[in-house]
């Protein structure tokens, strides 16, 4: 058990390692005209959808499965919007009034929320100015997004820090990750630890989720994992794709303290995969095939790695190939496997398996692949 447990701890060391600390400056974009012509309010997020069934959790399928998720269950997504949303993402939560603290500061929240951005920037200027942490983290964030003012990340990181220091949680999380970069504001990474355990302590999922990776970092290692697991747990509990993912691998694997548990694992990978988690999509996918932590189901397994495929991720269009080839969930379909592997191939994979049953097509189905994969790009 000890040795084995430790090649997994390396396993799932390495898998949450190769999550990103989420990072602030991606919340840049590309500033829209500063007029004030009003903008509709983006929607309230709607209620969470009720469960698929239970044993079968893909993407509804038609009865001739095509190259994209058709009629899809729980959540309601194209392809291309499959990638769940950060805190960095403005469209993630630009109309939520507690990200700016203790409520909204009415009339420039509300000008904001209009889309009339140079209105909201005039009135919460002078408020910021004068103290008001909420009008502070107004005013970096429109600075940060460009949001009818031009983008100024160096100004909107002074404003996060102003609105830390007087504790603001959605301050502390970004202007933590700001001192991590170290690129607009001087590094102090303990200073980031210390703003993003308070905001963790307040219950933003993200900085929870942050916190978690903070600890891998500086304690690789079961140390780490173990110390980690309880923030993960927290930032999952609030819905957050990237908390559900990452505990799906460390029960996937276990720990000396934290026993290996497929069936929840398989759980989370299932909420994850819900939100547009590709990864968690793809990791679904196969755990249907092998009948991993519950039943052996071969068309959930096909249509969770279509979604995925579909939305991108190259590992899943090649583990899609293989399924058309091998005849998996999906009526055997040669020429779209092979269509499938060209498109993964081109983004630079490479698979001696999938390359051998390329070599051992025909030049008409070869050119049909290419046409299908064109087709598919």
């Amino acid at each position: 058990m000890g040795a084995k447990s430790g090649k997994l701890l390396c396993t799932v060391a390495a898998v949450l390692a190769a999550f990103p600390v989420l990072t602030w400056e991606a919340s840049a974009q590309t500033p829209p005209a500063a007029t004030e012509t009003p903008s509709p309010a983006a929607p309230v997020p709607a209620a969470a959808a009720p469960e698929a069934p239970v044993v079968n959790h893909a993407p509804a399928l038609t009865a001739a499965p095509t190259d994209a998720p058709q009629q899809l269950e729980t959540p309601q997504t194209t392809p291309k919007q499959d990638k769940p949303k950060l805190a960095s993402d403005p469209a993630a939560d630009i109309v939520n009034p507690t990200r700016f603290g203790k409520g909204a500061i009415d009339d420039a929240f509300g000008a904001y929320q209009r889309g009339l951005y140079i209105t909201a920037y005039n009135l919460a200027l002078p408020r910021a100015e004068a103290g008001d942490g909420a009008a502070q983290v107004l005013i970096a964030d429109m600075q940060a997004r460009g949001l009818g003012i031009p983008v100024n990340l160096a100004d909107s990181a002074k404003w996060y820090g102003k609105a830390a220091e007087q504790g603001v949680p959605e301050a502390q999380f970004r202007y933590g990750t700001i001192l991590l970069q170290g690129k607009y504001a001087p590094r102090d990474p303990q200073k980031a630890k210390v703003l993003m355990k308070a905001a963790a302590d307040s219950g933003n999922a993200m900085a929870q989720f942050n916190y978690a990776q903070i600890l891998m970092q500086e304690h690789p290692g079961a140390v780490g994992i173990d110390s980690a697991y309880p923030w993960f747990e927290k930032a999952a509990g609030q819905g957050l794709a990237d908390g559900e993912y990452a505990l799906s691998q460390i029960l996937a694997n276990g720990t000396l303290t934290i026993p290996r548990d497929d069936t929840k694992a398989r759980e989370f990978l299932i909420k994850a995969a819900k939100k547009g988690y590709d990864t968690a999509q793809l990791d679904l996918g196969r755990w249907f095939v092998e009948g991993r932590g519950g039943p052996r189901d071969y068309t959930s397994g096909f249509g969770w790695t279509l979604r995925a495929a579909a939305g991108g991720n190259v590992a899943a269009q090649a583990q899609l190939a293989k399924l058309y080839y091998q005849g998996l969930g999906v009526e055997g379909d040669p020429i779209k496997a092979a269509a499938w592997y060209i498109i993964a191939r081109r983004a630079g994979l490479s698979d001696h398996e999938l390359d051998s049953f390329l070599d051992g097509l025909d030049d008409d189905q070869m050119k049909a692949a290419l046409t299908e994969a064109n087709k598919l790009r």
